[in-house]
């Protein structure tokens, strides 16, 4: 039968699919409504497959402080472009997502795409949505922490394309308040100064090796002496330490002090222990996911 632009324009407005896609929906259907919309759900799938291939940097990532700061969330969720990044249906979907998360606390992605929201698992919205979307939309990484005797504290970049999650443990009821704005400087630094670590004692030997390596041979352009290259690449790694463990960095409010410094003021000023245990840093595209 014919399918006129009424009955096109009328799917589409109901699915969000294209303007051609809802034709041939509708062609295949012979101009049954209910069943062109079953052929576009279930094209979703195949519209997912095909766009497997293709490259999601964009998108926003969202964070949840619950249980009286207790514990926390942060999600990435993936698109290709900043439009979409920033419509509702991507939006709903990824605040979906989180719900899940929060609910269910699965420990994987996998194990999450195999869990329920509004009557379908994660999975079938994804596809349902990359669908209707036409983007490669992907739920990249989520982190689920949980502070003992602690806080955790989050901090979301304008735009939503940077979040940080902080987990510190140990702290005093007394200092928590105050402690809860310190941790927010934190998390706003990690954001700014991007530390590859917490502290130099998880660098790794290999890490460690690789630098020196590297700042020997700028020494050995520099025409220094074979003999005392090593004395100088060690030396230089003070250097490192300070700009990649975040304990190590100097403080971005005040760089008379570093982030130990405040820590250990906080510590001493309320006969307390708290100490940063880690932190997330959720970079949209960040290489190193």
């Amino acid at each position: 039968m014919a399918i006129n632009a009424k009955q096109v324009k009328e799917l589409r407005e109901k699915t969000g699919a294209g303007m051609m896609d809802c034709k041939k929906a509708l062609t295949e259907a012979d101009g049954d409504f209910e069943k062109a919309i079953e052929i576009l759900r279930k094209k979703g799938a195949s519209v997912a497959a095909k766009r497997a291939e293709r490259t999601a940097n964009e998108g926003i990532v969202l964070t949840k402080i619950l249980d009286d700061n207790n514990k926390g969330i942060i999600l990435e969720v993936n698109c290709e472009t900043d439009f979409v990044a920033k419509s509702d249906d991507f939006i709903n979907f990824a605040n979906t997502v989180m719900d899940v998360v929060i609910k269910e606390s699965p420990a994987s992605v996998d194990d999450l795409l195999k869990l329920n929201a509004n009557g379908n698992t994660i999975a079938d919205e994804l596809s349902n949505i990359t669908g209707k979307i036409g983007e490669k939309i992907e739920i990249s990484r989520f982190k689920i922490e949980t502070a003992q005797n602690g806080l955790i504290t989050d901090y979301v970049h304008h735009g939503s394309k940077l979040g940080v999650l902080i987990r510190t443990d140990n702290v005093s009821d007394d200092g928590k308040t105050e402690l809860a704005e310190l941790s927010k400087d934190i998390a706003m630094q990690v954001a700014a100064m991007n530390p590859r670590f917490l502290k130099r004692e998880e660098v790794s030997q290999e890490v460690l090796d690789k630098e020196i390596e590297i700042y020997k041979e700028i020494a050995r352009k520099e025409g220094k002496p074979e003999q005392i290259l090593e004395k100088i690449a060690s030396g230089k790694l003070s250097k490192f330490y300070d700009e990649n463990c975040l304990i190590e960095q100097a403080f971005v409010k005040d760089n008379s002090k570093k982030v130990k410094d405040l820590v250990k003021e906080h510590n001493d000023k309320y006969s307390s222990n708290a100490e940063i245990k880690l932190f997330y840093r959720f970079h949209l595209s960040d290489e190193n996911k």
